[in-house]
């Protein structure tokens, strides 16, 4: 017989019914959102509906105006029109602008004999606008035309002529130009030429004029009361006569500016984790960053030697000091000299160029800055190990040579000037008042970016009362050209009497420490400066005078230590921080 099985069925789990909710959600609130979107767009709409209605009926009403009446109360022309009013359709505020200028065609002459009575015709504006969330606005216009030369002839004012070009002398589209009272410095009337160019009827007086463009430098008029004597006065104008004014903008420019010293400090260093940086030895164990005479059952042989690998500088501009730190007790020596290469060898420097080099040197420092730069660019470092006791040895934990390279380093926080070289007019000692000029400072990376600037030629310098020397500049002359639309970059490079470059590293590895906080400080010259060390693990205090100053250095995981040092000229200091157990 067979067995019918029957299935079971599962009942809706928690999950099921969450899952299926959070589908659902997501369908509504799609349908929401987008009926939400449909009342939105039908609302805005019907409000433009609206507003377009309150516009026609505006026009309307300007063209049953006589030609003397279209024109803005206190305006010119002189009208009938106010300037601004508000109504009320359908509950919301509209606020009616009306603008109406002159129309000066020049297809007939422009302040010329062949058309005595340049203004044209009128052209009207009417700008209808509504605030809120579906805030927006519309424009209308139309043009008014004379019945006769007398209407046309009846106020003529005088006409202003505007230009706007660009660097290279051609015509800048649609720039803004903007007419304003130079008393108050309300804007009575504003233009956007296609061409560049737009003639301007106004009443006789006189105009600040402004021109200027998104993405573009400005330029403007000035008044005797800005300037002495502007370069660029306000605009006059005469009944029938044409003023012409013209303006160059062009698209603005950058400067990407770093601050140097003349030079910089860089090192060769060995604390023996490895042997990366040891070309030969022999009878001597390494371990775990320390060297000492290798063994036997004996005990420790009598003698042993290390030789570095070539130590080759780049840019080299003068050899600094040699430092180590060793320990040797009684009855060991270790020594130290120093070897040089010629054509395929190496051969140990003489006392001539390196007094002490034949016997070695035990103490650390030794200067080396006695050594030529061209007979001795590379250099090699020999320790000599020795015993009289097979019980003892000496031991080398680490070693250093540090040198002066041209790959200058960064100066932080340092003050400097900037002027271009076109001027707005005289002041009244007759001299010229620079349209661009200020003074500025570096951040902590010796960095500056300056943008917003106009095509130009600009020079920097320094104030000599900061005590910095500005010595040398990249690109070298001055001034420099700056075209529109680029970044360029310049190096400063300074100097003064007295600075300090200070060099953190590690205790163990003697590893430069990045981003140390190291606080220089005379309380009496009240001088007191945080800076931050480099990738190099240098920061570079300047100017600085001939004192003593104190030293509080902090790096997280780091023990932190305190310091004093003695500044006279350039120093370079280098301290060692002890990792926290």
């Amino acid at each position: 017989m067979n067995k019918i099985k029957f299935r079971k069925n599962k009942g809706i789990s928690l999950i099921d019914v969450l899952v299926g909710t959070s589908l659902l959600v997501v369908v509504f609130l799609g349908i929401f959102g987008s009926y939400e979107l449909l009342l939105k767009t039908l609302n805005q709409n019907q409000i433009r509906i609206v507003a377009t209605a309150v516009a026609s009926q505006q026009i309307e009403m300007i063209k049953n105006l006589s030609y003397e009446s279209v024109g803005i109360r206190g305006g010119f022309p002189e009208g009938d029109l106010e300037a601004s009013t508000t109504t009320v359709r359908n509950n919301i505020n509209f606020t009616i602008e009306r603008r109406v200028d002159y129309v000066v065609d020049p297809a007939d002459g422009i302040s010329s004999p062949d058309d005595s009575c340049p203004n044209d015709y009128k052209k009207a504006e009417i700008k209808v606008s509504w605030k809120g969330t579906l805030g927006g606005q519309i424009k209308f216009f139309t043009d008014i035309a004379p019945k006769n030369i007398a209407q046309e002839c009846a106020n003529s004012g005088g006409i202003l002529s505007v230009s706007v070009f660009d660097a290279f002398g051609v015509m800048v589209p649609f720039p803004l130009i903007e007419v304003k009272d130079p008393t108050t410095g309300q804007t009575l009337k504003t233009f956007t030429p296609a061409s560049g160019q737009q003639y301007i009827s106004l009443a006789t007086s006189t105009y600040k004029i402004v021109v200027s463009k998104d993405g573009y430098s400005a330029d403007r008029t000035y008044g005797i009361d800005e300037i002495a004597t502007p370069q660029k006065p306000h605009s006059m104008i005469l009944e029938g006569q044409l003023t012409e004014i013209s303006f160059s903008i062009d698209k603005l420019s950058s400067f990407a500016i770093d601050t140097f010293s003349l030079w910089g400090s860089d090192n060769f260093f060995d604390s023996f984790l490895n042997e990366n940086k040891i070309s030969e030895k022999s009878d001597l164990f390494i371990d775990r960053g320390e060297i000492v005479l290798a063994s036997s059952s004996d005990g420790y042989l009598s003698s042993g030697y290390l030789i570095s690998s070539i130590i080759s500088p780049i840019n080299l501009v003068s050899w600094e000091n040699f430092s180590f730190s060793d320990s040797e007790p009684t009855d060991t020596d270790l020594k130290y000299q120093f070897y040089y290469a010629s054509g395929t060898g190496w051969y140990l420097i003489p006392n001539s160029d390196l007094s002490g080099n034949s016997v070695g040197f035990d103490v650390s420092p030794v200067s080396l800055s006695g050594l030529s730069t061209t007979t001795h660019s590379q250099l090699e470092i020999k320790g000599n190990f020795s015993s009289g006791a097979t019980s003892s040895t000496s031991a080398l934990y680490d070693w250093q040579v540090s040198w002066i390279t041209e790959e200058a380093s960064p100066i932080p926080n340092a003050n400097f000037n900037l002027r271009g070289e076109k001027f707005i007019g005289k002041n009244a000692q007759e001299n010229k008042v620079y349209k661009y000029s200020i003074s500025t400072t570096t951040n902590s990376s010796g960095h500056k970016e300056i943008s917003g600037l106009e095509w130009d030629s600009y020079s920097f310098s320094i104030n000599p009362a900061s005590g910095l020397d500005l010595v040398e500049i990249n690109p070298s002359s001055q001034p420099i050209g700056l075209p529109p639309d680029t970044t360029s970059s310049v190096r400063l490079y300074l100097d003064s009497q007295n600075s300090l470059l200070l060099i953190l590293k590690d205790a163990d590895t003697l590893e430069p420490l990045f981003a140390a906080k190291v606080r220089a400080y005379n309380i009496g010259l009240g001088y007191d400066n945080v800076q931050y060390t480099n990738e190099k693990g240098q920061t570079y205090f300047i100017p600085l005078e001939n004192a003593s100053y104190k030293l509080d250095i902090e790096i997280p995981s780091y023990q932190a230590i305190s310091a004093t040092t003695f500044v006279s000229g350039d120093v370079i200091k280098t301290i060692k921080l002890v990792p926290e157990d």
